[in-house]
């Protein structure tokens, strides 16, 4: 007798098209056809489940952004719970899948130090869990690095008024007044990046050059259009969903999970034009970064940098050990380091093949790279990053 297959309530907040629901969504939707469940979607699961009688449970798991209601019902009809709402007061007591904000935050202000700023700040909405924990790392990196970074906390969802509007950037006005271009900010959601493009405009601020940003976790229609466009990071919302069905269904099976939480890492940093730009004093080594970014691909080396910046290579050494305090060598191992992370993370393309595009030529020499730089091989880095 075949047996009849799981049914999983999904409570994902899906009239709020953002990809951190969607994504979620679809990942969780994968799983489910994959292992022949039956999905419900109820946005007001909270209130469904206590007009149920306790033996009669409806589901038997749940994927949710997890209410403090919702928690305490499923408890009661012994449905298994996975939250994936980073933001719930009740996440510190339930099985939950996240984006791991650490490794987000260290993501974002690397970026920015590569990128030659030397003077950074933070724009992070002040009740918001996430941006906190990632704008605290942003700020712990920069300041092994050597470098402070001053921090300005606005409301969340500061548009219900003109008045509430408005207040909210005078707290912007006030944060930017003390802002020492260039300058490199990480800020916390998308809108607010817009805002600050905005109002560094206004300052007669160019972006990327004067201010360079890096904003929220890649809702792509927000980051893409008007120009600038927005650099940001993607979380790899599917890989959320996906993970967070496979965590429900060892629950549902009566396994205990390795850990309640499980922190997924970026899936890496999508650059465009608002951090395009390598703030240095020298426009011979600005010259050779861009040349450096736009053919790491190529068999380039050193003598070939200094070439294309009509330069010796001795004295472009020289030039980025005083700028950069790194040698050329190492700006382009750099670089084609993070083409292939992009790579082994957005493609199925075999090692061999991204070896050559990314311009390390051999899949071994690739290896000998991570292996000595990241302590993995592509391989473990694709593995544990699309999980």
């Amino acid at each position: 007798m075949e047996s009849k297959p799981r049914r999983v309530a999904l409570m994902l907040d899906l009239e709020w098209p953002y990809q951190r629901n969607v994504g979620t969504f679809l990942g969780a939707e994968r799983y489910a056809e994959e292992h022949g469940w039956q999905s419900t979607i109820d946005a007001y699961l909270y209130e469904t489940l206590p007009s149920i009688p306790t033996n009669s449970a409806p589901f038997n798991g749940i994927i949710c952004l997890a209410t403090k209601k919702l928690a305490e019902w499923a408890a009661q009809l012994c449905v298994p719970l996975v939250n994936v709402w980073f933001q719930s007061p009740v996440r510190d007591t339930l099985p939950g899948v996240f984006p791991d904000y650490v490794a987000i935050g260290r993501l974002r202000a690397e970026h920015l130090l590569t990128r030659g700023f030397r003077n950074f700040a933070s724009v992070v909405s002040r009740n918001r869990r996430a941006e906190n924990l990632d704008g605290k790392e942003f700020r712990s990196a920069l300041a092994e690095a050597g470098y402070s970074c001053s921090s300005a906390n606005v409301a969340h969802y500061p548009w219900k008024t003109h008045l509430q509007s408005q207040k909210y950037k005078q707290v912007l006005v006030a944060a930017m007044d003390e802002w020492k271009v260039p300058i490199g900010v990480y800020v916390g959601e998308e809108s607010t990046g817009r805002l600050v493009v905005q109002m560094c405009r206004e300052r007669g601020w160019r972006v990327p050059e004067d201010v360079a940003i890096i904003a929220g976790y890649n809702e792509a229609a927000v980051c893409e259009y008007p120009r600038p466009s927005l650099t940001s990071v993607e979380v790899g919302n599917e890989r959320i969903g996906y993970e967070a069905a496979r965590q429900l269904d060892r629950l549902m099976d009566g396994k205990r999970l390795p850990s309640k939480h499980l922190m997924l890492p970026p899936t890496g940093l999508v650059v465009r034009d608002s951090t395009d730009f390598f703030a240095v004093d020298d426009e011979v080594v600005a010259a050779a970064l861009e040349f450096i970014a736009a053919n790491s691909h190529q068999p380039i080396r050193a003598d070939d940098v200094a070439q294309a910046v009509a330069t010796g290579t001795r004295t472009l050494q020289l030039l980025f050990r005083e700028h950069l305090d790194r040698p050329i060598a190492t700006e382009i191992r750099r670089v084609r380091i993070e083409r292939a992370k992009r790579e082994l993370t957005q493609s199925k393309q075999p090692m061999a093949v991204i070896a050559r595009k990314v311009g390390f030529g051999k899949s071994v020499r690739m290896s000998d790279v991570f292996n000595r730089e990241l302590g993995m091989t592509p391989s473990e880095y694709r593995r544990q990053h699309n999980k």
